[in-house]
Protein backbone atom coordinates (compact mmCIF):
# COMPACT_ATOMS: atom_id res chain seq x y z
CA UNK A 1 0.00 0.00 0.00
CA UNK A 2 1.61 3.24 -1.14
CA UNK A 3 1.28 6.68 0.34
CA UNK A 4 -1.41 7.84 -2.05
CA UNK A 5 -3.53 4.76 -1.45
CA UNK A 6 -4.18 5.94 2.09
CA UNK A 7 -6.72 8.41 0.80
CA UNK A 8 -8.89 5.39 0.06
CA UNK A 9 -9.04 4.81 3.82
CA UNK A 10 -10.79 8.10 4.56
CA UNK A 11 -13.84 6.06 5.51
CA UNK A 12 -12.25 5.38 8.90
CA UNK A 13 -14.60 6.90 11.44
CA UNK A 14 -17.78 6.15 13.29
CA UNK A 15 -20.61 4.63 11.23
CA UNK A 16 -22.82 3.27 14.01
CA UNK A 17 -21.75 4.51 17.47
CA UNK A 18 -20.71 1.45 19.50
CA UNK A 19 -21.72 0.90 23.10
CA UNK A 20 -20.15 3.57 25.30
CA UNK A 21 -21.03 3.17 28.99
CA UNK A 22 -18.43 5.83 29.83
CA UNK A 23 -20.28 8.60 27.96
CA UNK A 24 -22.06 9.60 31.19
CA UNK A 25 -18.74 11.02 32.41
CA UNK A 26 -18.36 13.44 29.50
CA UNK A 27 -20.30 16.43 28.30
CA UNK A 28 -22.47 15.19 25.44
CA UNK A 29 -20.76 17.46 22.91
CA UNK A 30 -17.39 15.78 23.62
CA UNK A 31 -18.56 12.39 22.37
CA UNK A 32 -18.24 13.44 18.74
CA UNK A 33 -15.11 15.08 17.35
CA UNK A 34 -15.91 17.47 14.53
CA UNK A 35 -12.94 18.05 12.28
CA UNK A 36 -12.46 20.91 9.84
CA UNK A 37 -10.79 20.21 6.52
CA UNK A 38 -7.43 21.59 7.60
CA UNK A 39 -3.91 20.42 8.30
CA UNK A 40 -2.00 20.60 11.59
CA UNK A 41 -0.42 23.94 10.68
CA UNK A 42 -3.78 25.53 9.81
CA UNK A 43 -5.30 24.20 13.03
CA UNK A 44 -2.51 25.89 15.01
CA UNK A 45 -2.99 29.20 13.17
CA UNK A 46 -6.72 29.12 13.84
CA UNK A 47 -6.18 28.49 17.57
CA UNK A 48 -3.64 31.33 17.85
CA UNK A 49 -5.95 33.78 16.06
CA UNK A 50 -9.03 32.72 17.99
CA UNK A 51 -7.48 32.90 21.46
CA UNK A 52 -5.00 35.73 20.85
CA UNK A 53 -1.86 34.25 22.35
CA UNK A 54 0.55 35.35 19.62
CA UNK A 55 2.64 37.28 22.19
CA UNK A 56 2.96 34.29 24.52
CA UNK A 57 6.18 32.28 24.63
CA UNK A 58 5.85 29.11 22.56
CA UNK A 59 9.35 27.63 23.00
CA UNK A 60 12.01 28.09 25.65
CA UNK A 61 15.37 26.60 24.74
CA UNK A 62 18.69 27.24 26.49
CA UNK A 63 18.16 30.93 27.07
CA UNK A 64 16.22 31.51 23.85
CA UNK A 65 12.51 32.38 23.95
CA UNK A 66 10.38 32.13 20.81
CA UNK A 67 6.95 33.80 20.89
CA UNK A 68 4.04 32.29 18.97
CA UNK A 69 4.01 35.12 16.41
CA UNK A 70 7.71 34.53 15.77
CA UNK A 71 7.21 30.77 15.67
CA UNK A 72 4.66 31.19 12.87
CA UNK A 73 7.03 33.50 10.96
CA UNK A 74 9.82 30.94 11.25
CA UNK A 75 7.51 28.15 10.09
CA UNK A 76 6.43 30.21 7.07
CA UNK A 77 10.03 31.07 6.19
CA UNK A 78 11.21 27.46 6.46
CA UNK A 79 8.24 26.32 4.36
CA UNK A 80 9.36 28.73 1.62
CA UNK A 81 12.91 27.36 1.86
CA UNK A 82 11.68 23.78 1.45
CA UNK A 83 9.68 24.84 -1.62
CA UNK A 84 12.76 26.57 -3.04
CA UNK A 85 14.77 23.38 -2.50
CA UNK A 86 12.20 21.43 -4.50
CA UNK A 87 10.08 19.73 -1.83
CA UNK A 88 6.58 19.03 -3.14
CA UNK A 89 3.29 17.85 -1.72
CA UNK A 90 3.41 14.21 -0.53
CA UNK A 91 7.22 14.14 -0.66
CA UNK A 92 8.53 12.27 2.37
CA UNK A 93 11.15 14.32 4.22
CA UNK A 94 12.97 12.54 7.03
CA UNK A 95 13.72 14.38 10.28
CA UNK A 96 16.50 12.63 12.20
CA UNK A 97 16.63 14.73 15.32
CA UNK A 98 16.13 15.21 19.03
CA UNK A 99 13.99 17.97 20.58
CA UNK A 100 15.42 21.19 19.16
CA UNK A 101 13.51 24.17 17.73
CA UNK A 102 14.67 23.61 14.14
CA UNK A 103 13.16 20.10 14.07
CA UNK A 104 9.83 21.31 15.49
CA UNK A 105 9.69 24.26 13.07
CA UNK A 106 10.57 21.99 10.13
CA UNK A 107 7.77 19.59 11.07
CA UNK A 108 5.14 22.35 10.89
CA UNK A 109 6.72 23.86 7.76
CA UNK A 110 6.53 20.55 5.92
CA UNK A 111 2.95 20.15 7.04
CA UNK A 112 2.08 23.60 5.70
CA UNK A 113 3.14 22.66 2.15
CA UNK A 114 1.63 19.18 2.25
CA UNK A 115 4.85 17.18 2.56
CA UNK A 116 5.06 14.19 4.89
CA UNK A 117 7.47 14.26 7.85
CA UNK A 118 9.12 10.94 8.64
CA UNK A 119 10.32 11.16 12.25
CA UNK A 120 13.36 9.06 13.22
CA UNK A 121 15.36 8.50 16.40
CA UNK A 122 18.80 10.19 16.01
CA UNK A 123 20.57 7.30 17.75
CA UNK A 124 19.60 4.71 15.15
CA UNK A 125 22.43 2.62 13.72
CA UNK A 126 23.84 3.13 10.22
CA UNK A 127 21.85 0.23 8.78
CA UNK A 128 18.64 1.31 10.48
CA UNK A 129 19.00 4.82 9.05
CA UNK A 130 19.74 3.46 5.58
CA UNK A 131 16.80 1.07 5.72
CA UNK A 132 14.43 3.85 6.76
CA UNK A 133 15.64 6.31 4.11
CA UNK A 134 15.26 3.68 1.39
CA UNK A 135 11.94 2.38 2.65
CA UNK A 136 10.40 5.84 2.42
CA UNK A 137 12.22 6.94 -0.76
CA UNK A 138 13.60 9.96 1.08
CA UNK A 139 15.16 12.65 -1.13
CA UNK A 140 15.53 15.26 1.61
CA UNK A 141 16.95 14.61 5.06
CA UNK A 142 17.09 16.95 8.06
CA UNK A 143 19.81 15.46 10.26
CA UNK A 144 21.18 16.36 13.68
CA UNK A 145 24.94 16.95 13.52
CA UNK A 146 25.69 14.06 15.89
CA UNK A 147 24.21 11.65 13.32
CA UNK A 148 26.56 12.64 10.48
CA UNK A 149 29.14 9.97 11.27
CA UNK A 150 26.49 7.34 10.53
CA UNK A 151 24.70 9.23 7.78
CA UNK A 152 27.86 9.90 5.75
CA UNK A 153 28.69 6.19 5.59
CA UNK A 154 25.37 5.18 4.04
CA UNK A 155 24.18 8.28 2.19
CA UNK A 156 25.47 7.09 -1.20
CA UNK A 157 23.40 3.91 -0.82
CA UNK A 158 20.18 5.95 -0.65
CA UNK A 159 18.20 8.29 -2.91
CA UNK A 160 18.83 11.27 -0.64
CA UNK A 161 19.73 14.36 -2.69
CA UNK A 162 20.08 16.90 0.10
CA UNK A 163 21.03 16.68 3.77
CA UNK A 164 20.27 19.74 5.91
CA UNK A 165 22.49 19.70 8.98
CA UNK A 166 20.95 21.02 12.18
CA UNK A 167 22.65 21.41 15.54
CA UNK A 168 21.47 21.79 19.14
CA UNK A 169 23.41 25.08 19.10
CA UNK A 170 21.49 26.66 16.20
CA UNK A 171 18.90 28.31 18.45
CA UNK A 172 21.11 28.91 21.48
CA UNK A 173 22.10 32.43 22.47
CA UNK A 174 25.70 33.39 21.67
CA UNK A 175 27.12 32.49 25.08
CA UNK A 176 25.40 29.09 25.18
CA UNK A 177 26.50 28.46 21.58
CA UNK A 178 30.17 29.09 22.41
CA UNK A 179 29.91 26.81 25.44
CA UNK A 180 28.25 24.06 23.40
CA UNK A 181 30.92 24.12 20.69
CA UNK A 182 33.70 24.07 23.30
CA UNK A 183 32.13 21.12 25.16
CA UNK A 184 31.52 19.07 22.00
CA UNK A 185 34.72 19.88 20.12
CA UNK A 186 36.14 16.37 20.49
CA UNK A 187 32.84 14.68 19.62
CA UNK A 188 32.29 16.48 16.34
CA UNK A 189 32.51 14.61 13.09
CA UNK A 190 35.65 15.87 11.37
CA UNK A 191 35.35 14.21 7.96
CA UNK A 192 34.76 16.76 5.16
CA UNK A 193 31.25 16.54 3.82
CA UNK A 194 30.28 16.42 0.16
CA UNK A 195 29.44 20.06 -0.44
CA UNK A 196 26.95 19.16 -3.16
CA UNK A 197 24.86 16.96 -0.87
CA UNK A 198 25.17 18.61 2.56
CA UNK A 199 23.97 22.01 3.67
CA UNK A 200 24.04 23.54 7.13
CA UNK A 201 20.89 25.11 8.55
CA UNK A 202 22.35 28.61 8.25
CA UNK A 203 22.94 28.14 4.52
CA UNK A 204 19.52 26.54 4.09
CA UNK A 205 17.95 29.64 5.65
CA UNK A 206 19.78 31.82 3.10
CA UNK A 207 18.26 30.02 0.11
CA UNK A 208 16.62 32.41 -2.34
CA UNK A 209 12.87 31.91 -2.30
CA UNK A 210 10.28 32.50 -4.96
CA UNK A 211 6.85 33.58 -3.73
CA UNK A 212 5.38 32.49 -7.04
CA UNK A 213 6.15 28.80 -6.43
CA UNK A 214 2.77 27.07 -6.45
CA UNK A 215 1.71 24.57 -3.84
CA UNK A 216 -1.70 23.19 -2.96
CA UNK A 217 -3.05 25.36 -0.15
CA UNK A 218 -6.20 23.29 0.35
CA UNK A 219 -5.00 20.22 2.28
CA UNK A 220 -7.49 17.57 3.29
CA UNK A 221 -7.84 16.21 6.80
CA UNK A 222 -7.55 12.67 5.46
CA UNK A 223 -4.22 13.27 3.72
CA UNK A 224 -1.04 11.81 5.29
CA UNK A 225 0.88 14.20 7.54
CA UNK A 226 3.62 12.17 9.15
CA UNK A 227 5.17 8.76 9.62
CA UNK A 228 6.15 7.44 13.04
CA UNK A 229 7.90 4.16 13.69
CA UNK A 230 6.43 1.25 15.59
CA UNK A 231 8.45 0.09 18.58
CA UNK A 232 10.04 -2.80 16.76
CA UNK A 233 10.74 -4.73 19.98
CA UNK A 234 8.97 -7.81 18.63
CA UNK A 235 9.95 -7.58 14.97
CA UNK A 236 10.82 -5.25 12.11
CA UNK A 237 9.64 -1.67 12.77
CA UNK A 238 6.71 -0.51 10.65
CA UNK A 239 5.98 2.99 9.42
CA UNK A 240 2.73 4.24 10.94
CA UNK A 241 1.08 6.77 8.63
CA UNK A 242 -1.01 9.37 10.43
CA UNK A 243 -3.22 11.97 8.80
CA UNK A 244 -3.84 15.62 9.57
CA UNK A 245 -7.22 14.59 10.91
CA UNK A 246 -5.70 11.92 13.16
CA UNK A 247 -3.43 14.48 14.82
CA UNK A 248 -6.04 17.23 15.10
CA UNK A 249 -8.63 14.80 16.48
CA UNK A 250 -6.17 13.69 19.15
CA UNK A 251 -5.54 17.30 20.14
CA UNK A 252 -9.27 18.04 20.36
CA UNK A 253 -9.79 14.92 22.48
CA UNK A 254 -6.94 15.94 24.80
CA UNK A 255 -8.33 19.43 25.32
CA UNK A 256 -11.73 17.93 26.12
CA UNK A 257 -10.15 15.52 28.61
CA UNK A 258 -7.96 18.23 30.19
CA UNK A 259 -10.19 21.32 29.95
CA UNK A 260 -8.11 23.54 32.21
CA UNK A 261 -4.94 23.37 30.11
CA UNK A 262 -4.26 27.01 29.21
CA UNK A 263 -1.75 29.58 27.97
CA UNK A 264 -0.37 30.03 31.50
CA UNK A 265 0.90 26.45 31.54
CA UNK A 266 4.52 25.39 31.09
CA UNK A 267 5.35 21.91 29.82
CA UNK A 268 8.72 20.18 29.97
CA UNK A 269 9.31 18.87 26.45
CA UNK A 270 11.32 15.84 27.51
CA UNK A 271 9.43 13.22 25.53
CA UNK A 272 11.04 13.00 22.07
CA UNK A 273 9.29 14.37 19.00
CA UNK A 274 9.97 11.13 17.10
CA UNK A 275 7.65 9.43 19.63
CA UNK A 276 3.90 9.86 19.10
CA UNK A 277 3.28 10.60 22.76
CA UNK A 278 5.96 13.29 22.80
CA UNK A 279 5.03 14.99 19.53
CA UNK A 280 1.29 15.06 20.21
CA UNK A 281 1.02 15.71 23.94
CA UNK A 282 4.15 17.77 24.58
CA UNK A 283 4.05 19.82 21.36
CA UNK A 284 0.73 19.84 19.48
CA UNK A 285 -1.51 19.88 22.55
CA UNK A 286 0.63 22.51 24.27
CA UNK A 287 0.73 24.78 21.20
CA UNK A 288 -3.04 24.48 20.75
CA UNK A 289 -3.66 26.28 24.07
CA UNK A 290 -0.75 28.71 23.92
CA UNK A 291 1.31 26.98 26.60
CA UNK A 292 5.07 27.34 26.89
CA UNK A 293 7.13 24.30 25.87
CA UNK A 294 10.59 23.96 27.39
CA UNK A 295 12.44 21.84 24.83
CA UNK A 296 14.89 19.33 26.33
CA UNK A 297 17.03 17.63 23.63
CA UNK A 298 18.72 15.17 26.01
CA UNK A 299 17.40 14.07 29.37
CA UNK A 300 19.84 13.59 32.24
CA UNK A 301 18.10 11.80 35.13
CA UNK A 302 20.79 13.02 37.55
CA UNK A 303 19.87 16.64 36.77
CA UNK A 304 16.10 16.21 36.74
CA UNK A 305 15.78 18.25 39.92
CA UNK A 306 17.54 21.18 38.24
CA UNK A 307 14.96 21.27 35.45
CA UNK A 308 12.10 21.22 37.95
CA UNK A 309 13.60 24.00 40.07
CA UNK A 310 14.54 26.22 37.12
CA UNK A 311 11.40 25.92 34.98
CA UNK A 312 8.68 25.11 37.54
CA UNK A 313 6.50 23.21 35.04
CA UNK A 314 2.76 22.98 35.55
CA UNK A 315 2.50 19.90 33.32
CA UNK A 316 4.84 16.91 33.49
CA UNK A 317 4.54 14.32 30.73
CA UNK A 318 6.67 11.19 30.51
CA UNK A 319 7.13 7.46 30.25
CA UNK A 320 7.52 5.29 33.38
CA UNK A 321 11.32 5.57 33.32
CA UNK A 322 11.04 9.34 33.71
CA UNK A 323 8.95 8.96 36.85
CA UNK A 324 11.36 6.36 38.17
CA UNK A 325 14.09 8.98 37.69
CA UNK A 326 11.93 11.47 39.57
CA UNK A 327 11.38 9.26 42.60
CA UNK A 328 14.96 7.96 42.79
CA UNK A 329 16.74 11.30 42.31
CA UNK A 330 18.70 11.91 45.55
CA UNK A 331 18.46 15.70 45.19
CA UNK A 332 14.67 15.98 45.33
CA UNK A 333 14.34 16.65 49.08
CA UNK A 334 13.93 20.41 48.74
CA UNK A 335 12.13 20.47 45.38
CA UNK A 336 8.64 21.99 45.55
CA UNK A 337 6.14 20.36 43.15
CA UNK A 338 3.10 22.38 44.24
CA UNK A 339 3.01 24.09 40.83
CA UNK A 340 2.09 20.84 39.04
CA UNK A 341 -1.39 20.80 37.54
CA UNK A 342 -1.12 17.60 35.51
CA UNK A 343 1.24 14.64 35.79
CA UNK A 344 0.65 12.31 32.84
CA UNK A 345 2.30 8.93 32.22
CA UNK A 346 2.15 7.15 28.90
CA UNK A 347 4.19 5.06 26.50
CA UNK A 348 4.03 2.03 28.80
CA UNK A 349 1.96 0.87 31.75
CA UNK A 350 2.69 1.12 35.46
CA UNK A 351 1.24 -1.34 37.94
CA UNK A 352 -0.98 -0.21 40.79
CA UNK A 353 1.79 -0.32 43.40
CA UNK A 354 4.14 1.87 41.38
CA UNK A 355 1.38 4.40 40.73
CA UNK A 356 0.67 4.56 44.46
CA UNK A 357 4.39 5.04 45.21
CA UNK A 358 4.65 7.89 42.70
CA UNK A 359 1.54 9.58 44.09
CA UNK A 360 2.91 9.40 47.63
CA UNK A 361 6.15 10.97 46.35
CA UNK A 362 4.27 13.76 44.57
CA UNK A 363 2.23 14.60 47.66
CA UNK A 364 5.31 14.57 49.86
CA UNK A 365 6.74 17.28 47.62
CA UNK A 366 3.69 19.50 47.67
CA UNK A 367 1.84 18.36 44.53
CA UNK A 368 -1.93 18.61 44.77
CA UNK A 369 -2.58 16.20 41.93
CA UNK A 370 -2.14 12.49 41.30
CA UNK A 371 -0.38 10.96 38.35
CA UNK A 372 -2.77 10.07 35.53
CA UNK A 373 -2.01 7.06 33.38
CA UNK A 374 -2.89 7.09 29.74
CA UNK A 375 -3.18 4.08 27.49
CA UNK A 376 -2.51 4.26 23.84
CA UNK A 377 -0.35 3.32 20.91
CA UNK A 378 1.13 5.23 18.02
CA UNK A 379 -1.40 3.66 15.65
CA UNK A 380 -4.03 5.79 17.44
CA UNK A 381 -1.81 8.89 17.93
CA UNK A 382 -0.46 7.70 21.26
CA UNK A 383 -3.57 8.10 23.45
CA UNK A 384 -6.83 6.16 23.43
CA UNK A 385 -7.72 5.90 27.11
CA UNK A 386 -7.20 8.24 30.06
CA UNK A 387 -7.29 8.09 33.83
CA UNK A 388 -9.04 11.40 34.49
CA UNK A 389 -7.93 13.38 37.52
CA UNK A 390 -11.32 13.48 39.25
CA UNK A 391 -12.46 10.10 37.99
CA UNK A 392 -9.77 7.62 38.92
CA UNK A 393 -10.32 3.92 39.47
CA UNK A 394 -7.06 2.45 40.86
CA UNK A 395 -5.84 -0.51 38.86
CA UNK A 396 -7.51 0.65 35.63
CA UNK A 397 -6.24 2.80 32.80
CA UNK A 398 -9.39 4.91 32.89
CA UNK A 399 -12.02 5.51 30.24
CA UNK A 400 -11.68 6.10 26.47
CA UNK A 401 -10.71 9.53 25.13
CA UNK A 402 -13.66 11.80 24.29
CA UNK A 403 -14.82 10.84 20.80
CA UNK A 404 -12.82 7.59 20.80
CA UNK A 405 -14.41 4.18 21.27
CA UNK A 406 -12.89 1.10 22.84
CA UNK A 407 -14.30 -2.40 22.71
CA UNK A 408 -13.12 -5.77 24.05
CA UNK A 409 -13.24 -8.53 21.43
CA UNK A 410 -12.11 -12.10 21.04
CA UNK A 411 -8.56 -11.74 19.66
CA UNK A 412 -8.46 -11.17 15.89
CA UNK A 413 -12.26 -11.37 15.56
CA UNK A 414 -15.24 -9.02 15.74
CA UNK A 415 -16.95 -11.07 18.46
CA UNK A 416 -17.54 -8.55 21.23
CA UNK A 417 -17.12 -9.87 24.77
CA UNK A 418 -19.18 -9.16 27.86
CA UNK A 419 -18.16 -6.70 30.56
CA UNK A 420 -15.49 -8.17 32.81
CA UNK A 421 -14.22 -10.68 30.24
CA UNK A 422 -10.62 -10.59 29.05
CA UNK A 423 -10.09 -10.04 25.36
CA UNK A 424 -8.30 -7.92 22.79
CA UNK A 425 -8.53 -4.16 23.28
CA UNK A 426 -9.73 -2.55 20.03
CA UNK A 427 -9.96 1.15 19.20
CA UNK A 428 -12.32 2.95 16.83
CA UNK A 429 -12.48 6.62 15.95
CA UNK A 430 -10.87 9.56 14.16
CA UNK A 431 -7.43 9.08 15.77
CA UNK A 432 -6.92 5.63 14.21
CA UNK A 433 -4.04 5.60 11.70
CA UNK A 434 -4.39 5.43 7.94
CA UNK A 435 -2.26 2.30 7.88
CA UNK A 436 1.30 0.98 7.72
CA UNK A 437 3.40 2.43 4.93
CA UNK A 438 3.75 0.03 1.97
CA UNK A 439 2.58 -2.87 4.13
CA UNK A 440 -0.90 -3.88 3.13
CA UNK A 441 -0.68 -7.27 4.87
CA UNK A 442 0.09 -5.77 8.30
CA UNK A 443 -2.46 -2.99 7.73
CA UNK A 444 -5.18 -5.57 7.10
CA UNK A 445 -4.25 -7.41 10.28
CA UNK A 446 -4.42 -4.23 12.36
CA UNK A 447 -7.45 -2.52 10.77
CA UNK A 448 -10.56 -4.67 10.45
CA UNK A 449 -14.11 -3.98 9.31
CA UNK A 450 -16.55 -5.20 11.97
CA UNK A 451 -20.19 -6.07 11.60
CA UNK A 452 -21.19 -2.72 13.10
CA UNK A 453 -19.86 -1.01 9.96
CA UNK A 454 -16.85 0.52 11.71
CA UNK A 455 -13.14 0.01 11.18
CA UNK A 456 -11.49 -1.12 14.42
CA UNK A 457 -7.82 -1.04 15.27
CA UNK A 458 -6.79 -4.36 16.80
CA UNK A 459 -4.11 -3.40 19.31
CA UNK A 460 -2.70 -6.78 20.24
CA UNK A 461 -3.28 -5.88 23.90
CA UNK A 462 -5.34 -7.92 26.36
CA UNK A 463 -7.69 -6.23 28.78
CA UNK A 464 -11.24 -5.98 30.06
CA UNK A 465 -13.90 -3.32 30.53
CA UNK A 466 -16.35 -2.95 33.39
CA UNK A 467 -19.98 -1.83 33.15
CA UNK A 468 -18.99 1.82 33.64
CA UNK A 469 -16.49 1.77 30.80
CA UNK A 470 -13.28 1.62 32.85
CA UNK A 471 -10.61 -0.40 31.07
CA UNK A 472 -8.11 -2.68 32.79
CA UNK A 473 -4.96 -3.41 30.83
CA UNK A 474 -3.61 -6.92 31.31
CA UNK A 475 -0.94 -7.75 28.80
CA UNK A 476 0.39 -7.60 25.28
CA UNK A 477 -1.25 -10.47 23.43
CA UNK A 478 2.18 -11.65 22.26
CA UNK A 479 3.53 -11.45 25.81
CA UNK A 480 0.76 -13.58 27.23
CA UNK A 481 2.04 -16.99 28.30
CA UNK A 482 -0.07 -20.09 27.70
CA UNK A 483 0.98 -22.74 30.21
CA UNK A 484 -0.81 -26.10 30.20
CA UNK A 485 -3.74 -24.37 28.50
CA UNK A 486 -3.98 -21.58 31.10
CA UNK A 487 -3.50 -17.90 30.26
CA UNK A 488 -0.68 -16.44 32.35
CA UNK A 489 -0.27 -12.64 32.46
CA UNK A 490 3.32 -11.51 33.09
CA UNK A 491 2.19 -8.04 34.20
CA UNK A 492 0.15 -9.61 37.00
CA UNK A 493 3.19 -11.59 38.19
CA UNK A 494 5.40 -8.49 37.98
CA UNK A 495 3.01 -6.52 40.15
CA UNK A 496 3.04 -9.26 42.80
CA UNK A 497 6.83 -9.55 42.74
CA UNK A 498 7.32 -5.80 43.10
CA UNK A 499 5.33 -5.87 46.33
CA UNK A 500 8.04 -8.04 47.90
CA UNK A 501 10.41 -6.08 50.12
CA UNK A 502 13.50 -7.28 48.23
CA UNK A 503 12.35 -6.44 44.71
CA UNK A 504 12.86 -3.05 43.09
CA UNK A 505 11.69 -4.04 39.58
CA UNK A 506 10.60 -7.21 37.83
CA UNK A 507 9.94 -8.42 34.32
CA UNK A 508 8.47 -11.80 33.40
CA UNK A 509 8.71 -13.72 30.13
CA UNK A 510 7.68 -17.16 28.96
CA UNK A 511 10.33 -19.84 28.42
CA UNK A 512 9.86 -23.19 26.63
CA UNK A 513 8.78 -26.22 28.65
CA UNK A 514 8.72 -29.84 27.40
CA UNK A 515 5.01 -30.46 28.10
CA UNK A 516 3.51 -27.24 29.52
CA UNK A 517 4.49 -25.37 26.33
CA UNK A 518 5.73 -22.36 28.33
CA UNK A 519 6.32 -21.43 31.95
CA UNK A 520 7.07 -18.00 33.43
CA UNK A 521 10.59 -16.86 34.25
CA UNK A 522 11.17 -13.74 36.37
CA UNK A 523 14.03 -11.30 35.90
CA UNK A 524 14.36 -9.15 39.01
CA UNK A 525 16.30 -6.08 40.07
CA UNK A 526 17.02 -6.32 43.78
CA UNK A 527 17.07 -3.50 46.30
CA UNK A 528 20.37 -2.69 48.03
CA UNK A 529 21.40 -5.27 50.59
CA UNK A 530 19.70 -8.27 48.99
CA UNK A 531 21.20 -11.24 47.12
CA UNK A 532 19.27 -13.76 45.06
CA UNK A 533 20.36 -16.81 47.05
CA UNK A 534 18.35 -19.96 47.69
CA UNK A 535 16.74 -18.45 50.78
CA UNK A 536 15.42 -15.43 48.89
CA UNK A 537 14.26 -17.61 45.98
CA UNK A 538 12.25 -19.77 48.40
CA UNK A 539 10.74 -16.65 49.93
CA UNK A 540 9.79 -15.29 46.49
CA UNK A 541 8.13 -18.60 45.60
CA UNK A 542 6.11 -18.51 48.84
CA UNK A 543 5.17 -14.91 48.18
CA UNK A 544 3.98 -15.75 44.67
CA UNK A 545 2.07 -18.86 45.73
CA UNK A 546 0.22 -16.75 48.26
CA UNK A 547 -0.86 -14.21 45.64
CA UNK A 548 -1.03 -16.10 42.35
CA UNK A 549 -2.57 -19.21 40.85
CA UNK A 550 -0.17 -22.15 40.88
CA UNK A 551 0.34 -22.06 37.08
CA UNK A 552 1.38 -18.37 37.29
CA UNK A 553 4.19 -18.86 39.82
CA UNK A 554 7.56 -18.33 38.07
CA UNK A 555 9.63 -21.47 37.67
CA UNK A 556 12.92 -19.58 37.39
CA UNK A 557 14.35 -16.38 38.86
CA UNK A 558 17.35 -14.38 37.67
CA UNK A 559 18.78 -11.17 39.11
CA UNK A 560 19.92 -8.29 36.87
CA UNK A 561 21.54 -4.97 37.71
CA UNK A 562 18.85 -3.27 35.63
CA UNK A 563 16.18 -4.22 33.13
CA UNK A 564 17.09 -3.63 29.46
CA UNK A 565 15.14 -0.80 27.84
CA UNK A 566 14.22 0.11 24.27
CA UNK A 567 15.10 3.52 22.81
CA UNK A 568 11.80 4.94 24.04
CA UNK A 569 12.22 3.67 27.58
CA UNK A 570 10.10 0.52 27.55
CA UNK A 571 11.34 -2.79 28.96
CA UNK A 572 12.93 -4.68 26.08
CA UNK A 573 11.27 -8.09 26.43
CA UNK A 574 12.92 -9.29 23.23
CA UNK A 575 16.38 -9.03 24.81
CA UNK A 576 15.18 -10.85 27.94
CA UNK A 577 13.63 -13.60 25.82
CA UNK A 578 16.81 -14.04 23.78
CA UNK A 579 18.90 -14.11 26.95
CA UNK A 580 16.71 -16.78 28.54
CA UNK A 581 16.65 -18.98 25.43
CA UNK A 582 20.43 -18.69 25.02
CA UNK A 583 21.00 -19.70 28.66
CA UNK A 584 18.66 -22.69 28.26
CA UNK A 585 20.54 -23.88 25.19
CA UNK A 586 23.88 -23.54 26.94
CA UNK A 587 22.55 -25.45 29.95
CA UNK A 588 21.06 -28.22 27.78
CA UNK A 589 24.31 -28.42 25.81
CA UNK A 590 26.26 -29.08 28.98
CA UNK A 591 23.80 -31.77 29.96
Amino acid sequence: MGLFDFRLLSFIGIKIPPKAPWKKYYDRKYMKIRLKDENIYQYLLRKIEKHHYEDNIAITYFGTHIKYKDLVKKIDTVADKFLAMGVKKFDIVTILSANIPEAVIAFYALNKIGAVANMLHPLLSQNEIKQALNTYDTKYLLALDITLKNVDKIINDTKVERVIIISPSDSMNIFMKIGYHFMTLKKKYKKPLNRHKYMRWSKFMRLRTNKDIYYDKTPMKDEPALILQSGGSTGTPKGIVLSNGNMNASTIAALNAYPDLCKEDRILGIMPIFHGFGLEVSINDAFSVGAEVVLIPTFDAKKFHELLIKHKPTVLVGVPTLFEALTTNPHMDDVDLSNLKYVIAGGDTLNKQRVENINVFLHQHGARTNMMQGYGLTEAVAAACVDLRDLSHPGTIGIPWPGVYIGIFEPNTDNRLEYGEDGEICVCGPTVMLGYYNNEAETNIALKHHRDGNVWLHTGDIGSMDEDGFVTYKQRLKRMIVSSGYNVYPSQIEEVLEKHEAIDAASVIGIPHPYKMEVPKAFVVLKNGYTLDDELKDDLIKHCKKNLAAYSVPKEYEALDKLPKTMVGKVDFKILKEKAVKEMRETNGKN
